[in-house]
């Protein structure tokens, strides 16, 4: 399986279990990693026929600015079942990354890394 990964898309979100997080916001950052075969899309020099990855930086950030979910695990689903939506797209693997989170002690980011693909 090939892979097209896009790394470090950034949005604002209100995601979190405290009330100062879903008011405030924070800066998500997310990585992506899309598993599928380009090779019909490079034998006809063809867009169609692989992932159009402009589209889904778009919709991931979309769903980055989105409804507040608790949970940055739920987040990171709701990523993955948006990027499984793409035809060429059989498998996804999907970093959130929450550089602001509310911890008491000196830290450089929290991640959630999930691995989906088609049934």
């Amino acid at each position: 399986m090939d892979r097209v990964a896009l790394r470090g898309l950034r949005a604002r979100g209100h995601h979190g279990v405290f009330p100062e997080e879903r008011e405030e916001g924070q800066t998500f950052v997310v990585d992506l990693v899309l598993g599928l075969d380009t090779r019909p899309a490079a034998a006809d020099d063809d867009l169609t026929k692989t992932v159009h990855y402009g589209v889904v930086a778009e919709e991931v950030v979309e769903v980055v600015r989105g409804e507040p979910v608790e949970l940055i695990e739920t987040l990171a689903e709701r990523i993955a079942d948006t990027c499984l939506k793409h035809d060429a797209v059989r498998e996804v693997e999907v970093v959130v990354h929450k550089p602001q989170a509310p911890i008491t002690v000196p830290f450089d980011d929290v991640t959630i890394t999930i691995t989906r693909s088609r049934v």
